[in-house]
C-alpha cells in the first residue's frame, strides 16, 4: 500500500503560498479539545499522523497538485517559468503567482506531450523563425520576420470589422504558422482569476510546438498587441512571462516590434495631434485608433513615446480608456437577459484552446496516436469530455 510522504505535504502547501493557518482554514480543519486546526495540519506535515484519503483529495484540490505527488519519494521539481520579463506593482496577491506557476505547468505538460507525439508520428516540423533573431538585429528586422512568417497583411488586418475580428484574423495567421494560441486567465474557475497586472501573456518557446498564452481577463482591445508581443519573444527564442508594465529593455523591444507591425512608423509619422485639451484628445485618439484597428491606449502610448504628450497625460488617457472598457463590460453583463444562456461550455472551451490545438488533438486521437486520456491532458479537459469537444460543431470564434 502506498505511503504518504509527509514532506511532500509541506512542499505542496508552500508551493500554494499558504501559511499553516491559511491552509488549515481552507482544508476545513477544526479545533478540538486535544489539538487546534493548525496543530492537526502540523501533525500531518511532520508524519505524526496520516491524513485520510478524503482529506488528501481535499489537499490536492486546495494546493492544486496531483494526488499522486503526495506519494512520491521526493517532491517534484517546479517547472521553470523561463525568464520573468515583468515589472510588478508594489501590491500583488501572492496567490496570483501560485496560479501563474500552475497555469504554466499545465501548458508545459500539454506542450511536452504534443511535441513527443508529433515526433513519434514523424509529423514534427521545425519552425525556422523560432530563435532566429536577437535584439541586436533591430525592430524592423524582427517585425519583418514576423510578418513574413505568419503571412500578415496590414490591408486585411485593417479590413476587419473591429478589434475582435482583427484578433481572429491575427490568431488564425499565427496558428497557421505553427504556433498554438491559448486564451487563459484562470485555472478553470473565476475563483482563480489572475490579475492582468500579474501577467498579460507568456510565450513557451519551442521549435516544434511553441505556445502563446494570453490572459483573457485583459481587455480584448489588447489581445492583438499581446499576441504580436509574445510572438516577438518566440522569434528571439525566449520563454518568459510578460506583465502590464514594460520597463525591461526586452519588453520595450517586443512592444516596439508589435507596434511597428500594426501601425508602421512612416504611417504614424504622418498623423499629428491637433489639440492639447484632454476631452478633445481622448476622442481624437479614439477615432484614429478605430480606423487603424488598434486600441486607443496604444495610440496614446505611441504619442507619448514620440514626445507629443507628457507622461501624466499618457497615464490619464490610459486610465480613462481602461475605465471605459470596465464600464462597457459591466453594461454588457447587465444587458444580458437572464434566460440567455450564451455559448455552450464546449464552444467556449474550443475558443479558449484555439482551433489549431483542438484540430491536431482530434486528428491524433482518431489516428490512435493519442489515447482519450492523453488527449484530455493535452486539452486540459476530462477524458469523458474529449469526444464531446471534438463533436461539438457550434464552435464560433469570438462568441
Amino acid at each position: 500500500m502506498p505511503v504518504v510522504n509527509h514532506e511532500n505535504l509541506i512542499w505542496a502547501r508552500q508551493q500554494a503560498k499558504l501559511t499553516l493557518e491559511e491552509a488549515a482554514h481552507k482544508l476545513q480543519l477544526k479545533d478540538s479539545g486535544k489539538s487546534s486546526a493548525v496543530e492537526k495540519l502540523e501533525a500531518f506535515e511532520s508524519g505524526e499522523s496520516i491524513p485520510s484519503r478524503s482529506k488528501l483529495s481535499q489537499m490536492a484540490k486546495v494546493y492544486r497538485k496531483p494526488l499522486l505527488s503526495f506519494y512520491l519519494p521526493e517532491a517534484p521539481i517546479t517547472p521553470s517559468r523561463g525568464e520573468d520579463f515583468r515589472t510588478l506593482p508594489n501590491q500583488l496577491d501572492h496567490l496570483d503567482d501560485f496560479h501563474i506557476d500552475t497555469l504554466i505547468r499545465d501548458i508545459r505538460v500539454s506542450q511536452n506531450l504534443l511535441r513527443k507525439t508529433l515526433e513519434e508520428e514523424d509529423e514534427a516540423e521545425v519552425l525556422p523563425f523560432i530563435g532566429s533573431h536577437t535584439v541586436d538585429d533591430g525592430i524592423s528586422t524582427v517585425a519583418n520576420t514576423i510578418k513574413n512568417s505568419i503571412g500578415f497583411s496590414l490591408i486585411e488586418y485593417r479590413k476587419q470589422g473591429g478589434l475582435e475580428d482583427a484578433f481572429r484574423y491575427l490568431r488564425r495567421q499565427v496558428e497557421k504558422a505553427g504556433v498554438f494560441v491559448i486564451l487563459r486567465g484562470n485555472l478553470g474557475s473565476f475563483h482563480t482569476d489572475i490579475a492582468v497586472k500579474a501577467f498579460r501573456g507568456f510565450a513557451l518557446s519551442d521549435d516544434i510546438a511553441p505556445f502563446i498564452v494570453i490572459n483573457d481577463k485583459d481587455a480584448k482591445s489588447a489581445w492583438c498587441f499581446t499576441l504580436l508581443h509574445e510572438f516577438a519573444h518566440l522569434v528571439l527564442g525566449k520563454t518568459g512571462l510578460s506583465g502590464g508594465i514594460a520597463e525591461q529593455a526586452i519588453e520595450k523591444f517586443c512592444n516596439d516590434v508589435a507596434s511597428e507591425i500594426i501601425l508602421p512608423s512612416p504611417e504614424f509619422g504622418l498623423w499629428q495631434v491637433l489639440t492639447e485639451d484632454f476631452d478633445e484628445l481622448k476622442i481624437f485618439i479614439s477615432n484614429y485608433a478605430d480606423s487603424m484597428n488598434v486600441s486607443a491606449s496604444h495610440i496614446a502610448y505611441r504619442l507619448h513615446k514620440r514626445g507629443d504628450i507628457t507622461q501624466s497625460m499618457w497615464a490619464n488617457l490610459s486610465s480613462f480608456y481602461r475605465e471605459q472598457w470596465i464600464k462597457g463590460q459591466k453594461q454588457k453583463k447587465a444587458s444580458r437577459r437572464k434566460d440567455d444562456k450564451g455559448p455552450s461550455y464546449y464552444t467556449l472551451r474550443r475558443y479558449s484552446l484555439g482551433s489549431s490545438l483542438v484540430d491536431v488533438a482530434q486528428r491524433l486521437t482518431q489516428s490512435g496516436a493519442l489515447s482519450t486520456t492523453k488527449a484530455g491532458t493535452l486539452l486540459g479537459v476530462k477524458p469523458l469530455n474529449v469526444h464531446k469537444l471534438f463533436t461539438n460543431n457550434m464552435f464560433m470564434e469570438g462568441s
